[in-house]
Formats: C-alpha cells, sequence, structure tokens
C-alpha cells in the first residue's frame, strides 16, 4: 500500500515558531524524536501518528508494544500497518473541550467532507491515551478495546 499524501496543507498562526514533520512507518515502528502522546495499560509508550480510513486522514495512536497504530471510526478501533509518525520538538497540550479548537493546534487530518480534524488525549482507564477531535461532533474520541470511546473534556495537541 503507498501511502496518499493530502491535498492540503496547514499553516501555523504567526505566533508559533516550532516546526514538524510527518514520517510514513509501518508493523509499530517510530523513528528518532516520534512525539510520544500517552502510555497503553500494558506500559507501553504511545506515539502520535495518522492514517487513511475509508477516504479520511484520521488521528492515531501508535502503539510499538502492539505493532501497530489504531484510529477511531464509526464507532470502532481500527487496526493500521502503514501509518506516518508525527516527529517535533515544538508540541505542547491545551485543555479543551467540546470540540473547541485553538488556532495553534496542528490539523492532522480530515474527514472525506475536508472537515479538519485534530490530535487530543485524555485519561481512560489508567492510561493517557490519544485520539480524534472531531469538531462538529463536538468531542474526542479515542480508539479502545475494539471501541470508539467518546468524551468532551480532553487535552489538544497545539504547535508552540
Amino acid at each position: 500500500m503507498s501511502w496518499r499524501t493530502p491535498t492540503w496543507s496547514w499553516t501555523p498562526p504567526s505566533a508559533c515558531f516550532g516546526q514538524f514533520e510527518w514520517v510514513e512507518e509501518r508493523d509499530g515502528r517510530v523513528p528518532s524524536r516520534a512525539v510520544r502522546g500517552g502510555i497503553d495499560k500494558d506500559g507501553g509508550e504511545i506515539f502520535i501518528g495518522r492514517a487513511w480510513e475509508s477516504n479520511d486522514l484520521l488521528p492515531a495512536k501508535v502503539c510499538p508494544s502492539h505493532r501497530c497504530a489504531f484510529v477511531s471510526f464509526g464507532g470502532n478501533q481500527v487496526e493500521k500497518d502503514h501509518y506516518q509518525v508525527l516527529i517535533s520538538d515544538h508540541v505542547a497540550w491545551k485543555p479543551a473541550r467540546g470540540g473547541n479548537v485553538p488556532p495553534e493546534a496542528i490539523r492532522v487530518g480530515h474527514t472525506v467532507d475536508g472537515e479538519p480534524l485534530y490530535v487530543g488525549r485524555v485519561l481512560h482507564e489508567g492510561t493517557l491515551t490519544p485520539g480524534k477531535v472531531h469538531p462538529s461532533h463536538e468531542c474526542l474520541y479515542i480508539a479502545w478495546a475494539g471501541n470508539e470511546i467518546k468524551y468532551h473534556d480532553y487535552e489538544i495537541m497545539v504547535l508552540n
């Protein structure tokens, strides 16, 4: 499977000087300087990624201990062998709720209809788990144990 490059680009606000890039990976691998987004139930690190599913480019949690990435889509957790990993030394996390997105939030992907998607994270069952912020749904969805779980209060990833 070849990687499809998004046809859009995101320009950060002028107050943000940080840089980032996406690196294509597979099978749970992550490059050095990958952005850490959480800790899994098994104690393994979770990294920030993105992957295609049904023509949506979705935020993903990359789990080396599971040898894959996971996205939430259509009420389910979907396993992905091919994905991109975020590389940056310039990200931070801000409290958010209800689908609100600060201007410095990094646009990670989009729906098939063109709605921008972002990365958020939440404490769930003792783990810090990243997922997708879906503004029109006014929430964060995480992929967990085969399901898509909704939260209204979360942290959102921003470029600093």
